[in-house]
C-alpha cells in the first residue's frame, strides 16, 4: 500500500511539472558539444556559450531506482537547478539493477548481459540517460568504482572502453568519468587504458578522473591527452580529523579548505579547468564514520560551493547522504543516512544550489578567474577565509564568518561601483548603493558563524548586470 501511494505521488508530481512548465525544456547542448574555454579555466559549448556545471551525486542511481522514480527524480533535479548527475555504473562485479538483471560478468564479457524484452541493466542504463537528456540533464559516467579496479586488468578495461564509447557516443549528455574513490597510483596503467579505450570510439565527449579524497586528479593525470579536466574531492572530514584516511596533500588543520585544490590544480601545467566532484554532502557525519557526529548542514554545502567557485571552479558538485545512495526503509543504509530519498530532496542545502549557478550565469564569467588581492589587507583562516573572483567589469565576495572586510573596488573598471548584498539561501538582493572607487570597509546585518554568508557583489556602475531595483536573482538558460 504504501509503495502504490509513493508511485500515485511521484505520477502526480511529475504530471504538476509538466503542466507547470509549458515551455520548451532548454537543451544545453544545443549550443553544441561540450569543450574547454579558450582560457583553459571553464566548459563552454562549441558556439561559446558558457556551462556552469551544477551537479548532485546521484551514485546508485542505476541500481536503486525503477523507471517511474528515475522520471520523478531527474524531473525534481531539474525543476531544481541540476544539470549533471555523477552515477556509479559499475559498483561492484557484478552490479544489479532495481530488476535483478546484471550489469556484467568477471570476464567483462558484455555480448552475454543484454536480455530484449526484460529492463536489462544497458536497457535500464539507456533509459536514464535518455530521461536525462529530456530533462536537459547531462550523465557523468562514473564507468567502475575504484575499490573494483583488482578485477579489471588492462585487456579488460580496453573491453570495456569499447562496449562504453560505442554504445553511448552519440547520446548527447554523457560525460565520462575515470576512478571513483581512489588515489591515481593505483593501477594507473588500468585507468589509462579505460580511459584511452573509451575515447578511441567516443570523439564527442569530454572526461576526467574522480580521485580520492583529500586529493586532486591533477597530482597524477593532468599530463594525459585523455585528461579534458581535473576533479578533485574536497571530502567530508573537518579541520583537524585525519583519521588516516587517504594520502593527504594538504597540511594539517586545513581539511575543510576546499579552495586550496584549486589553487593546488593550476598550479600544475597545462592549466585545465578543474570542480569539486565530491565536497561534504548535507546530513552525513563529520568524518563518515561515527553516526554520533555532527552532521554537515546547509550552510556547510554553501560553504563549500561558494569557496570552490569563487576560488575559480567552473562548477559544483553538490550532495545528499540521503540521495546519493538512495536511501529508503527497508533498505540497509550507509554512514548513518535516515530519510528517504525522496524527502532529502527537501532539505535546504539541497534547494539552494541554484542560487549560485543562478550568480554565475548573471555575469560573462568565463572571462574572468578567481582573485585574492581583492580583499585588502590580511584575509582570514579558516571560517573566516574570504573568497573573492572578478571579471573585468563585475567581482563577487564571499563571505561566510559574517566578519568585516575590506574590498578593493579599484580591481574592476568604472569611476563608480554598484554594489549589492545577496543572500545565498534564497537568491534575494539588496541594493547597497553606489561606491567610489577605492578602498572599501564592508559589513552586514548577521550573526557571526550562525549560517548569515553573504555574497557581495560590486559592478562597474556603467554596466547593467543587475539592476539597481531587482530584489532577487533570476533564472538563465
Amino acid at each position: 500500500m504504501r509503495k502504490t501511494l509513493f508511485i500515485a505521488a511521484l505520477m502526480l508530481l511529475a504530471t504538476t511539472a509538466v503542466n507547470a512548465a509549458k515551455k520548451a525544456i532548454y537543451k544545453p547542448w544545443d549550443n553544441g558539444k561540450l569543450k574547454v574555454s579558450a582560457n583553459q579555466r571553464y566548459l563552454v559549448h562549441e558556439n561559446g556559450k558558457a556551462f556552469f556545471w551544477l551537479g548532485n551525486t546521484a551514485w546508485l542511481l542505476p541500481e536503486r531506482l525503477n523507471r517511474d522514480e528515475v522520471d520523478y527524480f531527474l524531473t525534481k533535479e531539474r525543476l531544481c537547478g541540476y544539470n549533471v548527475e555523477q552515477i556509479q555504473v559499475l559498483n561492484a562485479i557484478p552490479t544489479f539493477n532495481v530488476y535483478g538483471q546484471q550489469a556484467n560478468n568477471k570476464e567483462f564479457d558484455f555480448s552475454k548481459v543484454s536480455k530484449p524484452g526484460v529492463y536489462g541493466y544497458w536497457e535500464h542504463m539507456d533509459y536514464i540517460v535518455d530521461c536525462a537528456a529530456a530533462n536537459g540533464i547531462y550523465i557523468a559516467m562514473d564507468c567502475i568504482w575504484g575499490s573494483m579496479i583488482g578485477q579489471m586488468d588492462v585487456k579488460k578495461a580496453e573491453a570495456y572502453g569499447k562496449f562504453l564509447g560505442e554504445r553511448y557516443k552519440n547520446k548527447p549528455n554523457i560525460i565520462w568519468m575515470i576512478g571513483g574513490d581512489i588515489l591515481g597510483d593505483k593501477s594507473p596503467e588500468v585507468w589509462d587504458a579505460l580511459a584511452r579505450s573509451i575515447k578511441k570510439y567516443d570523439k564527442n565527449h569530454i572526461m576526467t578522473f574522480h580521485p580520492r579524497g583529500r586529493t586532486t586528479s591533477a597530482r597524477w593525470f593532468n599530463d594525459r591527452e585523455w585528461m579534458d579536466f581535473n576533479m578533485f574531492q574536497s571530502g567530508h572530514r573537518r579541520y583537524g580529523q585525519r583519521n588516516g584516511d587517504g594520502d593527504y596533500t594538504i597540511k594539517d588543520n586545513t581539511e575543510e579548505d576546499n579552495w586550496r585544490y584549486v589553487d593546488m590544480s593550476f598550479e600544475k601545467k597545462p592549466l585545465r579547468p578543474v570542480i569539486d566532484g565530491e565536497p561534504s554532502y548535507e546530513d552525513i557525519p563529520q568524518g563518515l564514520h561515527d553516526f554520533s557526529a555532527p552532521r554537515w548542514m546547509d550552510y556547510d554545502v554553501r560553504r563549500y560551493a561558494y569557496w570552490a567557485v569563487f576560488g575559480g571552479a567552473f562548477g559544483h558538485t553538490y550532495g545528499h547522504n540521503s540521495v546519493m545512495q538512495f536511501m529508503r526503509p527497508g533498505v540497509l543504509s550507509s554512514f548513518g543516512a535516515e530519510k528517504p530519498w525522496w524527502d532529502a530532496m527537501k532539505d535546504p542545502g539541497y534547494n539552494q544550489m541554484k542560487y549560485l549557478k543562478w550568480l554565475m550565469l548573471a555575469f560573462p564569467y568565463t572571462e574572468g578567474a578567481g582573485d585574492q588581492s581583492i580583499i585588502a589587507g590580511e584575509n582570514g583562516e579558516r571560517y573566516d577565509r574570504v573568497i573573492a573572483m572578478r571579471g573585468t567589469d563585475f567581482m563577487l565576495v564571499y563571505n561566510y564568518s559574517g566578519k568585516p572586510m575590506k574590498i578593493d573596488l579599484t580591481k574592476i573598471s568604472g569611476s563608480k561601483k554598484n554594489v549589492w548584498w545577496m543572500n545565498p539561501t534564497d537568491g534575494k538582493l539588496t541594493f547597497v548603493g553606489e561606491m567610489d572607487n577605492k578602498v572599501t570597509d564592508f559589513t552586514y546585518d548577521g550573526a557571526y558563524l550562525r549560517g548569515s554568508d553573504r555574497v557581495l557583489i560590486a559592478v562597474d556602475a556603467s554596466k547593467d548586470y543587475l539592476k539597481k531595483d531587482q530584489t532577487e536573482l533570476v533564472e538563465k538558460d
